[in-house]
């Protein structure tokens, strides 16, 4: 079964956690206790657990104390050293492995009722014929219906081995019937590329969400799609993409530099220097590239745009980025739980270091540099980021830029003042849209289906009496007033992508959200110039 970001917000925390981190996999044979020879600061560890075990008054569960023990050295090491615990792991490793084996539905508990709220396209729900809008009622023959089951319980019960077949019992409101299907589970994709689409007759646009084992096949597979359609030149969103595996990002890097450009180079603690340059499979090293970036753009994000800023390619638009220079990679502890330890730091070709000042430690001052940022006026003016000379560096063809703290863009786009309204941003991100929208395709989906996906990105619109309609649900479902009255247009329009995505997809709804952008409107207005 698959999970979308829009419709389980609690899964966000972990999905980004994971994102950030970039780096290899080091999988250890040996057990945690015989990976390295005995000494004192390890024995007295252990001695304690063994004392609170065999010897403390009380029960004592010694496995969170170990884990609280694991996360406290990591936050004494640096911001992105974590610890893994063992019913996270599997889930945060699908998450960037970019697949998972499941029954292929987008769902969210509606009246605690698991409904669909659209079939993975070409999954095994889908092939099987279950709908959006279905009530699973029961599977293999267990009721599932009126528990208070979170979303992960839900996942485990619809989750198994691959190729395993479950019995699901389905209601059909549209039919007013109850209807029996076997669907065999299989690898549903998560996808890492949220939109590819044609902006212009040569301008194409992707966006990544991040940099997962199966994100370059997916920017490939679009990007050669986009070609074949005529695209000579590319937006690539990279926006709120918080990293992933550094391997990804040079194979996309890769994609735009001629060969033998350096793309990176990465440093460890002995001095060691490993340096990844450009091969000659790129297939856009004649097109022209626009980067996109923002505040929350990190680490991978951050390594393809240094790598194509520092080489002069393309141009990259929007706001300094979030500044992580460190290298994790994921080591196995022996019980099932893993920790991603900082062991090198990359560097982007002209020897800079985009890396945030942190103090030993997860300070809060490092954590709180977003709201600092913010409070200083730096999203709305570039003449507010603050740099130092002496991380001037030079690019082969004289443009300067800096290090110690994200990528500074070659273009500057102030933070659309809408997305700095409290009320707005708590209904984006509560998902009550997506709720919403969900209760307004329920009455009558049919009224829908003969509008085709074009048709409704370029000529839907949402009426006003939707909107006062949201602006109702609001007022029943919470306790404080929440209204929207200054934002009556961008509610329509968030109202019609959350349909969008309900009813064709991810790539529809960036269509529309991406039609009122700002940065979309500085790379056309650069295009029209030339």
């Amino acid at each position: 079964m698959a999970f979308n970001k829009k419709y389980i917000p609690l899964i966000i925390g972990v999905a980004v956690a994971a994102g950030v981190l970039i780096g290899g996999k080091l999988n250890f044979t040996d057990t945690s206790d015989r990976l390295f020879t005995s000494n004192s600061k390890k024995d007295k560890l252990n001695r304690l657990i063994d004392y609170i075990d065999y010897e403390y008054v009380d029960d004592v569960n010694t496995d969170s104390i170990v884990d609280v023990t694991v996360n406290g050295i990591l936050e004494k090491l640096d911001p992105h050293s974590i610890y893994i615990p063992k019913n996270e792991l599997q889930r945060v490793t699908e998450n960037m492995k970019g697949d998972f084996v499941g029954i292929g539905v987008s769902f969210y508990t509606y009246k605690d009722t698991i409904t669909v709220i659209r079939p993975i396209a070409g999954g095994p729900s889908e092939k099987a014929g279950i709908k959006s809008g279905d009530r699973i009622i029961m599977a293999d023959g267990d009721s599932i219906f009126g528990r208070q089951w979170d979303n992960e319980q839900i996942i485990q019960k619809l989750k198994g081995e691959k190729n395993t077949k479950i019995s699901l019992k389905i209601y059909r409101k549209s039919e007013n019937k109850f209807l029996d299907f076997n669907v065999k589970r299989s690898s549903i994709p998560i996808n890492s590329v949220d939109a590819a689409y044609m902006l212009t007759p040569v301008l194409a646009y992707i966006k990544i969400n991040r940099f997962a084992e199966s994100t370059y096949k997916e920017f490939k597979r679009a990007l050669d799609k986009l070609q074949d359609e005529g695209a000579t030149k590319l937006v690539l969103d990279l926006r709120d993409n918080p990293g992933g595996f550094l391997a990804i990002a040079e194979q996309i890097a890769d994609e735009f530099l001629e060969d033998d450009k350096l793309i990176l180079f990465t440093k460890n603690k002995s001095g060691r220097i490993e340096k990844s340059f450009a091969t000659r499979r790129g297939d856009f090293e004649e097109g022209e590239v626009f980067i996109l970036i923002n505040e929350n753009s990190a680490s991978a994000s951050e390594i393809v745009a240094g790598a194509l800023q520092d080489n002069d390619k393309g141009t990259i638009i929007g706001r300094r980025s979030y500044g992580k220079g460190l290298v994790q990679r994921e080591m196995a502890l022996g019980d099932g739980s893993a920790v991603r330890l900082t062991v090198s730091r990359y560097y982007t070709p002209t020897g800079r270091s985009i890396q945030r000042p942190y103090d030993n430690g997860h300070n809060q001052e490092y954590y709180n540099d977003y709201y600092k940022r913010r409070s200083s006026g730096e999203f709305n003016d570039e003449i507010n980021i603050k740099v130092a000379d002496s991380l001037k560096f030079t690019t082969p063809k004289g443009k300067v830029v800096y290090g110690g703290g994200g990528i500074i863009p070659d273009i500057f786009v102030p933070i659309d003042q809408s997305t700095q309204n409290e009320t707005l941003n708590y209904i984006k991100q509560s998902g009550l849209i997506n709720y919403f929208v969900f209760e307004e395709l329920d009455k009558d989906r049919k009224s829908y289906l003969g509008i085709s996906k074009q048709d409704f990105v370029a000529n839907f619109e949402v009426s006003d009496d939707v909107v006062i309609r949201f602006q109702e649900y609001l007022n029943i479902r919470e306790a404080a007033k929440v209204t929207f009255v200054a934002y009556h247009q961008e509610m329509k329009l968030l109202i019609k992508a959350a349909l969008a995505d309900q009813l064709y997809g991810s790539n529809a709804s960036e269509e529309i959200i991406n039609a009122t952008d700002d940065m979309i409107e500085e790379v056309l207005k650069l295009i029209k110039t030339q």
